[in-house]
């Protein structure tokens, strides 16, 4: 259930409160004043979340100012109800969400290389523990599900933005590995019995059948996630696809082995083309799923 909050003139929320009144899944409307005297009103609701696009979209069309609605989310037990709309996604929070995880700041930036030291040596001392961490410690489906919105939103430059910063945060983990790893060599710092070649990440310069199916189901998992506030306890199964093959691809230029570096390199990028089918797919038949439910409810008799 989601509950309604939108102030402005009276004139305008009274309007508001006849419109919304009459859509389906809209409940509870109520309008008061606001009190203080300069002819302004509180329009509050309850929503399903099924009904938000349509209200927001109605409020949209009369002017009222985007800053002045707000969607609360209530977790509650009401007798006789079921949960019919436990699996809704409201596309006006995914959209809000996209936006901000699009944007290439400093703490995303901060983690994805923190995420680089810690997975770099988890390569070069074969340390699965390390390799976890690092995958914890990463960000970076964040900008994939940003672009998976873009993509079935039809907003190019939200799509564009998405994967700069995903590309960026990337590159910083990659980057971070290889600096690290060529320090080490230069100083002596390495093992002794270090090669690119041994160890369980080995197989990250190979893409097999593995490569496309885990990225994928991880995508599915990863929107899942985004849509219900539950992004951290998935996250280090999504960066499962990521973080290792870019630590991976730095270590091995760092120690100057190119061939393996453009392996890992090959491994990361269907990595992420997969993550982005995964998460889109999974939208689109979200999406359908809705269309489908509205119309039945719709439909007469």
């Amino acid at each position: 259930m989601l509950h309604l909050r939108v102030f402005g003139a009276t004139s305008a929320i009274q309007e508001a409160a006849a419109q919304l009144g009459a859509l389906a899944g809209v409940a509870h409307v109520t309008c008061s004043d606001a009190g203080t005297g300069s002819g302004s009103a509180l329009l509050t609701a309850d929503l399903r979340p099924d009904a938000a696009d349509s209200v927001l979209g109605a409020l949209d069309r009369l002017g009222v100012r985007h800053e002045d609605v707000w969607l609360l989310r209530l977790d509650g037990v009401q007798p006789g109800r079921q949960r019919r709309d436990a699996g809704t996604v409201v596309w006006a929070d995914l959209l809000g969400q996209a936006g901000e995880h699009a944007r290439v700041v400093a703490r995303f930036l901060a983690l994805m290389m923190v995420a680089g030291v810690i997975a770099a040596y988890g390569v070069i001392y074969d340390n699965g523990i390390l390799i976890v961490g690092a995958m914890a410690v990463s960000p970076d489906f964040f900008p994939v599900a940003a672009a998976c919105i873009g993509f079935v939103a039809r907003r190019r430059r939200l799509v564009l933005r998405a994967l700069r910063t995903l590309a960026t945060g990337l590159l910083c983990t990659g980057l971070v590995a290889c600096v690290l790893t060529a320090a080490l060599d230069l100083l002596g710092l390495l093992p002794s019995d270090f090669t690119i070649d041994s160890g369980a990440l080995s197989g990250l310069t190979t893409v097999n059948t593995s490569t496309v199916g885990v990225a994928l189901v991880a995508g599915i998992a990863g929107m899942l996630s985004i849509e219900t506030r539950a992004s951290a306890a998935v996250g280090v199964a999504i960066s499962v696809t990521t973080i290792p093959a870019s630590a991976y691809l730095g270590v091995a230029a760092g120690v100057g082995e190119a061939n393996k570096a453009l392996g890992a390199l090959a491994v990361l990028a269907i990595n992420v083309a997969m993550l982005l089918v995964g998460g889109t797919l999974t939208l689109l038949v979200q999406a359908a799923t809705a269309r489908r439910a509205q119309r039945r409810e719709q439909a007469p008799g």
